[in-house]
């Protein structure tokens, strides 16, 4: 066994005790309450980090978040079947829209926190942006909302709604349920220049590793949330430098797996197409985008960055090696992490009655 390929079996030792000791204090704890988050056709469990977590910095909330929040506010209603099956509904109609809710919550948590402030839909805000112009899903959680105003009028935030919406868009695709922690605040702000700050695939390895940084989050959550690029696509005009003109040398990026080249730069003639994040299982969750990436598969300059930076390259090769629902389990416990980024107390934020418009007066 090399050098790398020695790095890479630590790492997904690593990884693998640290899921198992997630999944058996989530077992100790589902155990001793016997109740399900969830009445739905979806496995049940808390996958993600422990409650010790929400006493960081990162969750700032004046309550503990918890998968039961809404089990006190809305007694009578399953709030998180509401949310699913809605979600169901809207990928039955089209499943492209399935990771376009994952994406809008990675944008909505990368700027001021997990707030619902990509939500916000006025002149000047993060979802004006030239930045946000290709994301998708706001009727999805539109839908959403009114049904919860429905029967639990000012109750549901658009934030928390989001985070599971995400996930089990995820979950619809083929990936692993996690557990959501509810108790988000809407925030009362949204700046479109600061939706500048969101990596668009052009970054390093160390910009990127900084604004992960920035959220409270490790070089291990990059490399796994960068998973997320397993499903969805892209639009051409994000890579045509990359396989026409690779930093300025007329010649495309050397690290292009030929094949792949060929087909892209037919694919990719016009900026105005799209093409696949994943190459091979673009509408299934699973790893093969990392496997993608040993293959010189990867589409965006910084998905395959990660293969060639000693920072992430051992972590990556780590998460090719181990069976789908594994890699699953790991992105869950990262998304939960992740979702609990910078979220409002109930003094710096509110409950939207529209996701659209901060609300009008106090309640």
């Amino acid at each position: 066994m090399n050098y790398s390929s020695s790095i890479s079996f630590f790492f997904f030792i690593i990884l693998l005790v640290q899921l198992i000791s997630i999944s058996s204090a989530a077992y100790n704890e589902q155990d001793q309450n016997k109740k399900s988050p969830l009445d739905v056709d979806l496995p049940v469990g808390d996958i993600g980090l422990d409650d010790s977590f929400a006493s960081s910095e990162i969750w700032q909330s004046d309550e503990w978040p918890s998968s039961s929040y809404y089990h006190r506010r809305c007694p009578n209603k399953n709030v998180e079947k509401i949310i699913n099956k809605k979600v169901k509904e809207w990928v039955d109609k089209d499943y492209k829209i399935a990771p376009s809710l994952l994406r809008l919550h990675y944008h909505d948590c990368a700027v001021r926190g997990c707030d619902g402030s990509i939500l916000l839909n006025n002149d000047g805000s993060e979802r004006r942006a030239n930045v946000s112009k290709t994301l998708r899903g706001f009727e999805v959680i539109d839908d959403i909302k009114a049904e919860l105003e429905k029967e639990c009028p000012k109750t549901v935030s658009c934030a928390d709604i989001l985070a599971a919406a995400a996930r089990d868009a995820t979950v619809v695709l083929g990936g692993e349920y996690w557990d959501v922690p509810f108790g988000r605040k809407d925030g009362r702000v949204s700046i479109g220049k600061e939706a500048d700050i969101v990596p668009m695939g052009h970054d390093n390895v160390t910009t990127l590793l900084e604004f992960f940084q920035s959220m409270g989050l490790e070089v291990s959550d990059l490399v796994i949330l960068s998973g997320a690029h397993t499903i969805g696509r892209t639009s051409c005009a994000q890579v045509q430098d990359r396989i026409y003109n690779y930093k300025g040398t007329g010649k495309p990026d050397p690290s292009i797996n030929e094949k792949y080249l060929n087909f892209l730069q037919r694919r990719c003639r016009w900026a105005s197409e799209d093409a696949e994040l994943d190459a091979e299982t673009p509408w299934k969750f699973d790893n093969m985008y990392y496997k993608n990436l040993q293959n010189g598969l990867g589409l965006l300059p910084t998905d395959q960055l990660l293969l060639s930076d000693k920072r992430t390259e051992p972590i990556a090769k780590a998460l090719a090696s181990m069976p789908s629902f594994l890699y699953g389990q790991i992105f869950g416990a990262s998304m939960k992490k992740f979702g609990k980024v910078n979220v409002l107390s109930v003094d710096e934020g509110e409950i939207r009655t529209n996701c659209n418009f901060v609300n009008s007066h106090s309640y």
